[in-house]
């Protein structure tokens, strides 16, 4: 419970825009949210440079008065959601790779065909993600990409752990239907 509380005296320190609170709770929060924008787009430089917009957008919203009203970390995680959708509708769908540049391929020992189906797995399966609703993706990436529990995906989100078991099986339901024809 003294956690607890503890957390309700940070994130009111948040909303007066207090330095150290907000430099706390970016030091507990920037991995996390790198690493859900990172498998969202596939590229690091990328992803930093969209969770450092997500914190620039925290603070927009905190100084507006539209920050969070149950739960912070569900209330960031839907900020990261919303500049990811951002990125991916300004920069459009397709992407190109050059024959010279080629496929990023890791290991000499590798078959290229297959690094380059999964490659394309990848992509697709980020496109298939794309599609979902923001709280379906968040649980999607939570659990299976970032290995979070359902009680802790339950936490940040500020949900249920039944809600979060919906929106997990309507998510993956979505997505087999969605990847059916990818393999």
């Amino acid at each position: 419970m003294a956690a607890n509380n503890a957390d309700k005296h940070l994130y009111e320190r948040v909303r007066s825009l207090d330095q150290s609170a907000l430099a706390q709770i970016y030091d507990m929060y920037s991995t996390k949210i790198y690493r859900y924008i990172y498998h969202r787009v596939g590229n690091p430089d990328v992803a930093e440079d969209l969770t450092a917009l997500t914190f620039t957008k925290m603070l927009e919203a905190i100084h507006s008065g539209r920050d969070w009203h149950t739960s912070f970390s569900g209330w960031l995680y839907r900020i990261a959601h919303n500049v990811v959708v951002d990125y991916f509708r300004k920069k459009g769908r397709a992407q190109y790779v050059t024959l010279d540049t080629g496929l990023p391929l890791h290991a000499e020992d590798m078959d290229p065909f297959q690094e380059a189906a999964k490659t394309l797995q990848r992509e697709a399966l980020r496109r298939a993600i794309d599609q979902l609703t923001p709280d379906q993706a968040t649980v999607i990436v939570m659990r299976f990409l970032e290995g979070y529990s359902i009680a802790e995906v339950a936490k940040a989100m500020g949900k249920t752990e039944g809600a979060v078991k919906a929106l997990q099986f309507r998510a993956v339901e979505r997505l087999r239907h969605l990847m059916k024809d990818v393999s």
